[in-house]
């Protein structure tokens, strides 16, 4: 990173004129973020009830040829949360929701959120397994699934804990005109609510911060998804903090392709629409070459981002709409230094609200004062610590305590334990405490770990540089390593199967590679690589199967038997540093993993593969 992006004062003070206009209303966002009241009206639910009174006309939710004010949206999620009272359910209470950007899961989680019922935003992406694993883990009521998911469902519905009148089925159409016809053995949500009383039920004004919203899962760092609490006070710090920063209003839209199972999406992107009494224009699933035609239609003037659709539009040919648009804003995390000055000339946008913060996590960062290259800053009580990545732990001095680096230096982030910023953790114990470090600079205080280095660029400024340990970003997900390990090892040729991400150049993230030790006796060739490549196919969504395969004799470990990761991540996938290791990719568009020679690896290298 260039020094020119370090922040120092002179550079802070110099910025301030610039967003003067904006700090009003700022300090109003501030102050919901830091409101405390337990008593004190709060959470989704209100704030879509405050929408619709403010604009109750407004655009609340478009998608396809579906134009929804927020009278009607409110109306309809309130069907849905006072049918759900009838049955006798009440705050606390779980449902999982297994379904894909559309508006009828905004409504369905609204809904809930009026009457205190928590959402497990079940991934798409989960199959099998995994999917299971997710359901059972936060224990639901019933279960909400989009005709789109179903078929998924239904694979894994005998190894779910749900009775069979529990599970209600939305038609994948505009099921405020066509409800559709229901499966054998499940309940046409759509079709018993529209009877149902459309006043807002008298449960949000009992709505209280510390009271659960959803579910959200995380890959963590070890083992299968884990189910972060995410709660309603969290809610409303995204609400105040991005919403009344970025500042839309009720003529803004905002345009967002990303998962609604994620927080991105469902917190800051909808959050910040509903702060400015503004619409959010949804999309299935993201199209770079349908993105800008998208946004002129839909007379976007925001939209919601990673780091990865960014690179990705980018690689797109330029074309009219480049710039034949009303967006100037765009709300995310993950864009990278070499992309950014590109991305905002080629495509008119003024202000990239950048920020850093996690499903679980107890502190965040913004680009509030709008510079470049940078995840923000956050007045939360935070620090950056030295890191030995070979070992996998914050280094420590004599006295035992960690060290913070100086500016311009990479380390880990950790974010202090207080009654503001508290962990509110995961639904196992265990790994809660895991994620926990105590007597980090003086005895009994206690920061969340949050698996994540960045450099210090000053004035309470960071920029992220990667993840650490056991879990790598790829295709804007989490993977967890333990998990895909764990697939693969199942297999009967694998004695040993270690899992890390690379770096491909041009790429964002990391891209998954696998080290396999066959079984004493086999050979792993073209069959079993095969065999291999179907079983992921099978077990895992689509981002977290390795685009690399390494063939070695031996398993390198530690004294405590963990794995060694350090040289593997070096040597990579460069057939000049394995030795006699045999390598294979997974190349753009193939059905087969293929031998990487010379002038493979010179390929990928060079950006002549599209990953």
């Amino acid at each position: 990173m260039s020094k020119n992006n370090q922040i120092s004062l002179n550079r802070f003070v110099y910025q301030l004129p610039s967003i003067a206009k904006k700090l009003p209303k700022m300090l109003q966002g501030l102050i919901i973020t830091q409101n405390s009241n337990a008593k004190s009206e709060t959470g989704l639910g209100w704030a879509v009830e405050k929408a619709a009174k403010h604009n109750p006309n407004g655009m609340a939710v478009l998608y396809q040829d579906c134009r929804i004010s927020y009278q009607e949206f409110n109306r309809w999620a309130n069907q849905l949360a006072n049918y759900f009272l009838s049955l006798g359910f009440q705050k606390g209470d779980v449902v999982a929701l297994l379904m894909e950007n559309r508006p009828e899961l905004l409504v369905v989680v609204a809904g809930l959120a009026k009457i205190g019922v928590v959402s497990a935003l079940i991934n798409t992406s989960q199959s099998g397994r995994v999917l299971e694993h997710s359901i059972n883990l936060v224990k639901p009521k019933a279960a909400i699934v989009g005709q789109e998911m179903y078929d998924v469902f239904v694979e894994s519905q005998q190894s779910l804990e749900l009775a069979g009148n529990a599970i209600y089925w939305v038609a994948d159409v505009d099921t405020r005109s066509d409800t559709g016809c229901e499966p054998q053995n499940t309940q046409n949500l759509m079709n018993i609510i529209k009877n149902a009383a459309q006043y807002n039920p008298v449960t949000t004004n009992t709505i209280c911060g510390h009271d659960g919203l959803f579910f959200i899962y995380t890959s963590g760092t070890t083992g299968l998804p884990k189910a972060a609490i995410f709660n309603h006070a969290r809610f409303m710090k995204a609400y105040g903090g991005f919403g009344y920063t970025l500042q839309l209003d009720k003529n803004d839209i905002i345009y967002v392709t990303l998962p609604l199972y994620h927080a991105t999406g469902m917190v800051v992107c909808w959050g910040s629409a509903l702060a400015g009494y503004s619409g959010i224009a949804l999309r299935r699933k993201f199209s770079a070459s349908a993105f800008w035609k998208d946004v002129t239609e839909f007379q976007a003037t925001a939209f919601g981002y990673v780091g990865e659709l960014c690179r990705y539009l980018l690689d797109t040919p330029p074309s009219s709409y480049d710039r034949n648009h009303q967006l100037t804003k765009m709300i995310g995390n993950g864009l990278r230094p070499n992309i950014w000055m590109e991305f905002k000339q080629r495509f008119g946008v003024k202000q990239v609200m950048e920020f850093y913060a996690s499903s679980e996590g107890n502190i965040g960062f913004s680009n509030v004062f709008n510079f470049d290259n940078t995840m923000g800053f956050s007045p939360m009580p935070y620090a950056v610590v030295k890191y030995d990545e070979v070992a996998g732990e914050p280094i420590r001095n004599k006295q035992g305590y960690m060290i913070p680096v100086k500016r311009n230096e990479v380390g880990l982030l950790i974010g202090k334990i207080t009654k503001r910023t508290p962990f509110d953790g995961y639904t196992d114990a265990s790994k809660s405490q895991s994620s926990i470090l105590n007597d980090v600079f003086k005895k009994g205080d206690r920061y969340f770990n949050t698996g994540d280095l960045v450099k210090n660029i000053g004035f309470r400024h960071t920029q992220f540089v990667d993840r650490t340990g056991d879990t790598f970003r790829w295709k804007g997900e989490n993977v967890s390593t333990t998990e895909v390990e764990n697939i693969i090892s199942s297999l009967p040729f694998v004695q040993d199967a270690v899992v890390y991400g690379v770096e491909i150049p041009g790429t964002n993230g990391r891209a998954g590679m696998v080290a396999i030790t066959p079984t004493i006796g086999e050979v792993v060739d073209s069959m079993r690589l095969s065999v291999l490549l179907n079983h992921l196919k099978s077990n895992l969504p689509r981002y977290a199967i390795p685009i690399f395969v390494r063939i070695r004799q031996n398993t390198e470990t530690t004294a405590t038997f963990k794995y060694q990761k350090h040289n593997l991540k070096q040597e990579a996938f460069n057939p000049t540093k394995v030795d006699s290791d045999q390598l294979f990719a997974l190349l753009p568009k193939a059905t087969q993993y293929c031998h990487i020679s010379i002038e493979t690896y010179d390929a990928i290298y060079h950006g002549r593969y599209r990953f």
